[in-house]
Protein backbone atom coordinates (compact mmCIF):
# COMPACT_ATOMS: atom_id res chain seq x y z
CA UNK A 1 0.00 0.00 0.00
CA UNK A 2 0.61 3.72 -0.01
CA UNK A 3 2.19 5.51 3.09
CA UNK A 4 -0.59 7.32 3.31
CA UNK A 5 -2.23 4.01 3.83
CA UNK A 6 0.23 2.81 6.32
CA UNK A 7 0.17 5.68 8.20
CA UNK A 8 -3.88 5.58 8.56
CA UNK A 9 -4.03 2.03 9.88
CA UNK A 10 -1.22 2.58 11.94
CA UNK A 11 -3.20 5.09 13.76
CA UNK A 12 -6.04 2.79 14.44
CA UNK A 13 -3.28 -0.30 15.07
CA UNK A 14 -2.14 -0.32 17.81
CA UNK A 15 -4.75 2.95 18.65
CA UNK A 16 -2.35 5.51 20.64
CA UNK A 17 -3.29 6.17 23.87
CA UNK A 18 -3.97 9.87 22.69
CA UNK A 19 -6.60 9.78 19.69
CA UNK A 20 -5.88 11.46 16.44
CA UNK A 21 -7.79 14.21 15.20
CA UNK A 22 -8.88 14.23 11.75
CA UNK A 23 -7.71 17.58 10.89
CA UNK A 24 -4.40 16.53 12.19
CA UNK A 25 -4.42 12.93 10.24
CA UNK A 26 -5.68 14.84 7.26
CA UNK A 27 -2.76 17.27 6.81
CA UNK A 28 0.03 13.97 8.03
CA UNK A 29 -1.99 12.23 4.56
CA UNK A 30 -1.29 14.99 2.66
CA UNK A 31 1.87 15.00 3.21
CA UNK A 32 1.92 10.95 3.08
CA UNK A 33 1.14 11.23 -0.76
CA UNK A 34 3.27 14.28 -1.78
CA UNK A 35 6.44 12.11 -0.63
CA UNK A 36 5.41 8.98 -2.39
CA UNK A 37 5.00 11.13 -5.16
CA UNK A 38 8.58 12.11 -4.90
CA UNK A 39 10.12 9.02 -4.50
CA UNK A 40 7.79 8.18 -7.89
CA UNK A 41 9.46 10.57 -9.71
CA UNK A 42 6.33 12.38 -10.21
CA UNK A 43 7.51 15.86 -8.35
CA UNK A 44 10.45 17.24 -7.49
CA UNK A 45 11.14 20.15 -4.03
CA UNK A 46 12.40 23.58 -5.64
CA UNK A 47 12.94 25.29 -1.78
CA UNK A 48 9.56 25.21 -0.82
CA UNK A 49 7.65 24.63 -4.06
CA UNK A 50 6.14 21.22 -5.70
CA UNK A 51 8.05 21.11 -9.26
CA UNK A 52 5.55 18.05 -10.92
CA UNK A 53 7.33 16.09 -13.23
CA UNK A 54 5.99 14.01 -16.32
CA UNK A 55 5.59 10.23 -14.90
CA UNK A 56 3.26 7.75 -14.80
CA UNK A 57 -0.31 7.96 -13.24
CA UNK A 58 0.01 5.74 -10.31
CA UNK A 59 -1.75 2.55 -10.01
CA UNK A 60 -3.32 3.71 -6.50
CA UNK A 61 -6.23 5.72 -6.65
CA UNK A 62 -6.41 8.10 -4.15
CA UNK A 63 -2.29 8.83 -5.17
CA UNK A 64 -3.69 9.13 -8.88
CA UNK A 65 -6.25 11.65 -7.42
CA UNK A 66 -3.27 13.77 -5.73
CA UNK A 67 -1.30 13.59 -8.69
CA UNK A 68 -3.96 15.20 -10.68
CA UNK A 69 -4.33 18.06 -8.29
CA UNK A 70 -0.79 18.82 -8.62
CA UNK A 71 -0.26 22.52 -9.94
CA UNK A 72 1.62 22.26 -13.37
CA UNK A 73 2.18 25.90 -14.13
CA UNK A 74 4.33 28.19 -12.75
CA UNK A 75 4.58 29.60 -10.03
CA UNK A 76 4.34 26.23 -8.58
CA UNK A 77 2.43 25.60 -5.25
CA UNK A 78 4.16 25.65 -1.73
CA UNK A 79 4.37 22.90 0.27
CA UNK A 80 2.36 23.94 2.95
CA UNK A 81 -0.56 25.49 0.62
CA UNK A 82 -0.66 21.82 -0.65
CA UNK A 83 -1.32 20.62 2.91
CA UNK A 84 -3.77 22.09 3.45
CA UNK A 85 -5.83 22.40 0.00
CA UNK A 86 -5.10 18.41 -0.60
CA UNK A 87 -6.13 17.31 3.29
CA UNK A 88 -9.37 19.01 3.18
CA UNK A 89 -11.41 15.98 4.70
CA UNK A 90 -9.02 13.53 3.44
CA UNK A 91 -8.56 11.44 6.49
CA UNK A 92 -12.38 10.57 5.39
CA UNK A 93 -11.58 9.51 1.81
CA UNK A 94 -8.71 7.38 2.98
CA UNK A 95 -11.06 5.71 5.50
CA UNK A 96 -14.13 5.33 2.44
CA UNK A 97 -11.12 3.81 0.54
CA UNK A 98 -9.66 1.63 2.95
CA UNK A 99 -13.56 0.36 3.85
CA UNK A 100 -13.89 -0.49 0.66
CA UNK A 101 -10.71 -2.49 -0.20
CA UNK A 102 -11.63 -4.55 2.97
CA UNK A 103 -9.04 -3.21 4.81
CA UNK A 104 -11.40 -1.38 7.72
CA UNK A 105 -14.00 -3.06 8.92
CA UNK A 106 -17.57 -1.33 11.20
CA UNK A 107 -17.89 -3.35 14.42
CA UNK A 108 -20.21 -1.98 17.30
CA UNK A 109 -18.74 -0.75 20.18
CA UNK A 110 -21.47 -1.91 22.88
CA UNK A 111 -23.54 -5.47 23.25
CA UNK A 112 -27.10 -3.46 22.03
CA UNK A 113 -27.51 -3.95 18.55
CA UNK A 114 -28.34 -0.17 18.26
CA UNK A 115 -25.19 0.36 19.50
CA UNK A 116 -22.41 2.92 17.54
CA UNK A 117 -20.15 1.65 15.21
CA UNK A 118 -16.32 2.17 15.40
CA UNK A 119 -14.03 1.41 12.43
CA UNK A 120 -11.16 -1.34 13.15
CA UNK A 121 -7.92 -3.01 10.37
CA UNK A 122 -8.74 -6.19 9.00
CA UNK A 123 -5.81 -8.66 9.36
CA UNK A 124 -4.91 -8.23 5.74
CA UNK A 125 -1.28 -8.76 4.18
CA UNK A 126 -1.43 -4.75 3.89
CA UNK A 127 -2.15 -4.66 7.50
CA UNK A 128 0.44 -6.47 8.61
CA UNK A 129 3.01 -4.99 5.81
CA UNK A 130 2.10 -1.29 7.25
CA UNK A 131 2.57 -3.02 10.71
CA UNK A 132 5.84 -3.80 10.23
CA UNK A 133 7.12 -0.98 8.35
CA UNK A 134 6.25 0.67 11.67
CA UNK A 135 7.53 -2.32 14.04
CA UNK A 136 11.15 -1.49 11.88
CA UNK A 137 10.54 2.59 12.72
CA UNK A 138 10.65 3.54 9.25
CA UNK A 139 12.24 7.12 9.22
CA UNK A 140 8.99 8.70 7.03
CA UNK A 141 6.11 6.77 8.49
CA UNK A 142 7.22 7.24 12.00
CA UNK A 143 8.08 10.98 10.87
CA UNK A 144 5.08 11.02 10.15
CA UNK A 145 3.44 9.55 12.54
CA UNK A 146 5.17 11.52 15.27
CA UNK A 147 3.41 14.63 13.76
CA UNK A 148 0.06 13.83 14.64
CA UNK A 149 1.10 12.27 18.45
CA UNK A 150 1.84 8.60 17.52
CA UNK A 151 4.90 7.63 19.48
CA UNK A 152 6.71 4.06 18.72
CA UNK A 153 6.37 1.85 22.10
CA UNK A 154 4.44 1.94 24.79
CA UNK A 155 5.65 2.76 28.29
CA UNK A 156 5.69 -0.27 30.59
CA UNK A 157 4.97 1.27 34.01
CA UNK A 158 3.21 4.50 35.63
CA UNK A 159 6.72 6.05 35.93
CA UNK A 160 7.65 5.40 32.26
CA UNK A 161 4.37 6.92 31.34
CA UNK A 162 4.59 10.54 33.40
CA UNK A 163 7.99 10.75 31.89
CA UNK A 164 6.83 10.04 28.34
CA UNK A 165 3.94 12.51 29.02
CA UNK A 166 6.57 15.34 30.30
CA UNK A 167 9.05 15.07 27.23
CA UNK A 168 6.27 14.70 24.24
CA UNK A 169 6.03 18.18 23.67
CA UNK A 170 9.43 18.70 23.07
CA UNK A 171 10.31 15.91 21.12
CA UNK A 172 7.20 17.02 18.95
CA UNK A 173 9.68 20.07 18.53
CA UNK A 174 12.88 18.52 17.76
CA UNK A 175 11.18 15.97 15.24
CA UNK A 176 10.37 18.84 13.10
CA UNK A 177 13.78 19.89 13.51
CA UNK A 178 15.77 17.34 13.20
CA UNK A 179 14.21 14.24 11.31
CA UNK A 180 16.78 11.73 11.82
CA UNK A 181 17.07 8.98 9.03
CA UNK A 182 15.43 11.09 6.50
CA UNK A 183 18.54 11.49 3.97
CA UNK A 184 16.43 13.48 1.27
CA UNK A 185 16.00 16.99 1.49
CA UNK A 186 12.75 16.95 -0.56
CA UNK A 187 11.29 14.21 1.66
CA UNK A 188 12.55 16.43 4.72
CA UNK A 189 11.18 19.54 3.62
CA UNK A 190 7.04 18.08 3.43
CA UNK A 191 7.73 16.41 7.01
CA UNK A 192 9.02 19.73 8.63
CA UNK A 193 6.21 21.41 6.99
CA UNK A 194 3.60 18.55 8.02
CA UNK A 195 4.48 19.29 11.48
CA UNK A 196 4.29 23.17 10.63
CA UNK A 197 1.19 22.73 9.66
CA UNK A 198 -0.24 20.45 12.62
CA UNK A 199 0.96 22.69 15.47
CA UNK A 200 -0.55 26.04 13.44
CA UNK A 201 -4.11 23.63 13.40
CA UNK A 202 -3.54 23.07 17.30
CA UNK A 203 -2.91 26.92 17.63
CA UNK A 204 -6.06 27.66 16.17
CA UNK A 205 -7.87 25.19 18.22
CA UNK A 206 -6.53 26.59 21.37
CA UNK A 207 -7.67 30.27 19.84
CA UNK A 208 -11.27 29.25 19.39
CA UNK A 209 -11.57 27.66 22.56
CA UNK A 210 -10.28 30.88 24.43
CA UNK A 211 -12.84 32.67 22.39
CA UNK A 212 -15.56 30.34 22.77
CA UNK A 213 -15.22 30.51 26.55
CA UNK A 214 -14.16 34.13 26.56
CA UNK A 215 -17.86 34.29 24.60
CA UNK A 216 -20.08 31.93 27.18
CA UNK A 217 -18.92 34.20 29.87
CA UNK A 218 -20.06 37.32 28.75
CA UNK A 219 -22.99 35.83 28.41
CA UNK A 220 -23.35 34.69 31.93
CA UNK A 221 -22.30 37.77 33.35
CA UNK A 222 -20.86 38.38 36.68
Amino acid sequence: MTTAKDLFIITMDPRPERSVGQGDLSLALAGAELIDLIDAGAVTVDEDRIVPVEASTPQDGLLGEAAALLTREPPHERIEDWLWRRGRDLAAAYQAALEEDGELTRKRSGRLSFGSKRVEPVDTPARRAAAERWEEREPVLAALASAVGVEGGRPENAEEAENAEEAEDTKNAEDAEDQRGLDDDAVTAVVTAVHDAVMELEAVRQRRTIENSAFANLWRGP
